[in-house]
């Protein structure tokens, strides 16, 4: 059956926003991307490149770039929200000003905003009115945008509140490279994506220092407990942590080199100072506000999450990196069934 072309405009010109347009492209879409830098998008529609996002990708050329918010969401009915947790009341806030019929936005970047401790799909509620706003929908899961852009085989999930969207959002996307499921557990899904920027920073940490294989795997474990045992309380489904959103997307943020979180660790592991890492990155790490985060919905829901509080105190307080891992090993004993039962909520 042929596929149904749409207009779809994505918003932030990063690497996963354009590894995203690459997609919709090549599924026959009108794929229209925005971007806030006037270059940057003078580049992609004379060059057809993003060289500091993608470099030596060559873009589709139906892929359009917009630096005006009204032009690229003009007879829109779907948008891609590609741009870090921090800025997504100020997009949105110009966006309301704007759009005058329902749009459907699918959210795919992954945090918790802090002190206010609201998943994405909360932020977008809040800050888009009934008459605004169709429908939510989060695309998550082991995704690297350099790979994508690659067009190397990717699988992803897809979540809503309703379910009718989320297949449609399925349906936009899927082709032979790009493999797209859908779940229910719009909590899991977003908790999953957000989290696992933390356990990778404790990765990147744990091989800056020197360590090995046995204590990244060690991590990327207690860190799904820790994930799994703090999104159930928040009322997610546990089996989604054992899906694309949980341990698959855990495993590819904590291994790749493509990480940025990952990298961000390893720098800090090395011994340079979280001001040095985050300017010498030139880019988002989520995982430095989703700490702060966790360490608040930890205490909010009464949930141990002793790497999380790990990292926040090497983030914020000035802990020695190694000297956190040190304490972690420290910790008093206790059996590891013990928090698969609370996770799963088995006890009687």
């Amino acid at each position: 059956m042929e596929r149904q072309r749409e207009k779809v405009a994505v918003i932030g010109a990063g690497s996963w926003g354009t590894a995203l347009a690459m997609v919709l492209a090549d599924n026959g879409h009108e794929v229209r991307i925005w971007g806030h830098k006037h270059s940057q998008i003078e580049e992609i529609n004379r060059e057809h490149t993003n060289q500091k996002y993608l470099p030596g990708i060559y873009l589709p050329e139906s892929i359009i770039g917009f630096s005006s918010l009204k032009e690229v969401l003009k007879d829109i009915e779907v948008m891609i929200l590609a741009v870090p947790t921090k800025a997504i009341r100020e997009v949105l806030g110009k966006l309301r000003d704007i759009q005058e019929t329902p749009l459907t936005i699918v959210h795919v970047s992954k945090g918790i905003e802090p002190d206010t401790l609201l998943r994405i799909s909360e932020m977008i509620e809040e800050e888009m009115p009934d008459t605004h706003l169709k429908d939510v929908v989060v695309l998550s899961g082991p995704s690297h945008a350099e790979e994508v852009s690659l067009r190397h085989p990717t699988t992803v999930t897809v979540s809503s509140k309703n379910m009718n969207a989320a297949e449609k959002i399925q349906d936009l996307f899927m082709n032979q490279n790009f493999r797209v499921y859908t779940n229910p557990d719009m909590i899991g899904v977003e908790i999953g994506g957000a989290l696992k920027n933390i356990i990778a920073l404790a990765a990147g940490i744990s091989d800056g220092i020197g360590y090995g294989d046995n204590a990244k795997a060690a991590l990327i474990t207690r860190g799904l407990a820790e994930i799994a045992r703090l999104g159930t309380k928040m009322g997610a489904n546990p089996l989604t942590f054992s899906g694309l959103a949980g341990i698959g997307d855990l495993i590819v943020t904590c291994t790749s080199v493509h990480s940025r979180n990952w990298r961000a660790g390893n720098l800090l592991g090395k011994g340079k100072n979280l001001e040095e890492v985050l300017n010498n990155m030139g880019m988002v790490v989520e995982g430095v506000p989703t700490t702060k985060a966790a360490h608040q919905l930890a205490r909010k829901y009464s949930v141990k999450m002793p790497i999380s509080d790990a990292l926040f105190n090497v983030l914020f307080n000035g802990v020695n990196p190694k000297d956190a891992v040190d304490t972690l090993m420290a910790r008093v004993k206790t059996h590891e069934m013990e928090d698969l039962v609370n996770v799963l909520d088995l006890k009687e």
